[in-house]
């Protein structure tokens, strides 16, 4: 087995929850740092610009640099450049997200578009906009996905998330989107792409067993779970998906690479 060079980080769950720092996680990330392992975040978010994230993290004391996380629009944002370059873009997301597609050339609602993008739309996934893209694929565009998640859980309770809305553009296109976030492989070839590690050098580390690890493992890499976000060592998840390694929290995560032997 190869030496782990690269580490990979989920965010929420693992370096955070609701935006409080998890105990010992300052400390993995500068012990990461010192001994040279190359590190990079990754996260499904789909509301915040790669720059606006950053500052948050930073503005709670973790010291994540903004051109080492790798989130969803980003790695869709890479992705159009590299196969769609010169081509419409209609972005379907809320929040500042536009500010990861620098160089792409966004097209408005009413315009044809070449490529259509759904991200965390919501509210904006109304009919017309619905119909708009639609068309869009019937005439020949092409559609991305920031992910497929079916619903999410608010305060007010469980609410739909863009995957419907996804799956309902499928169907009536007949055409099948290509998604982008984790835990699809696209997502980590991006993110290994910029890390600059070979996948069988790399680590995941993750809160989610399906995103996160069985994700990771399935494009290479070593998936690794930390007990302090979605899912517990008592998962029946894990019955599907076995990580590396099963870790109270992140803090223990410089313990169990120095018995690597890497």
């Amino acid at each position: 087995m190869r030496p782990i060079r690269g580490v990979l980080l989920d965010i929420d769950g693992v370096l955070h929850v609701s935006m409080q720092p998890l105990p010992g996680a300052v400390e993995a990330l500068s012990w990461l740092e010192r001994q040279g392992y190359a590190t990079y975040f990754v996260s499904n978010t789909t509301t915040m610009a790669r720059a606006t994230l950053a500052r948050r993290l930073q503005q709670i004391g973790l010291p994540v640099a903004e051109q080492r996380i790798i989130t969803a629009p980003v790695a869709a944002a890479q992705y159009i450049r590299q196969h769609f370059s010169g081509k419409r873009c209609w972005l379907l997301t809320k929040g500042d997200t536009a500010m990861d597609f620098t160089g792409i050339n966004l097209v408005k609602q009413d315009q044809q578009a070449d490529v259509v993008v759904i991200g965390g739309a919501e509210e904006l996934l109304t009919y017309q906009a619905m119909n708009q893209a639609f068309r869009s694929l019937m005439a020949g565009a092409t559609l991305l996905a920031l992910h497929k998640n079916l619903y999410w859980k608010t305060q007010d309770g469980l609410q739909l998330d863009s995957g419907p809305f996804v799956r309902a553009l499928e169907i009536a296109s007949g055409k099948e989107a290509i998604v982008l976030g984790k835990p699809t492989a696209a997502f980590f070839e991006q993110a290994l792409r910029a890390i600059g590690c070979e996948a069988s050098a790399t680590i995941m580390v993750g809160d989610d067993i399906e995103n996160d690890v069985g994700g990771a493992q399935k494009a290479g890499l070593r998936g690794i779970l930390v007990c302090t976000g979605k899912h517990k060592a008592d998962s029946l998840l894990l019955a599907h998906v076995q990580p590396e390694a099963i870790l109270p929290a992140l803090a223990d995560l410089p313990q169990w690479l120095q018995h690597q032997g890497s």
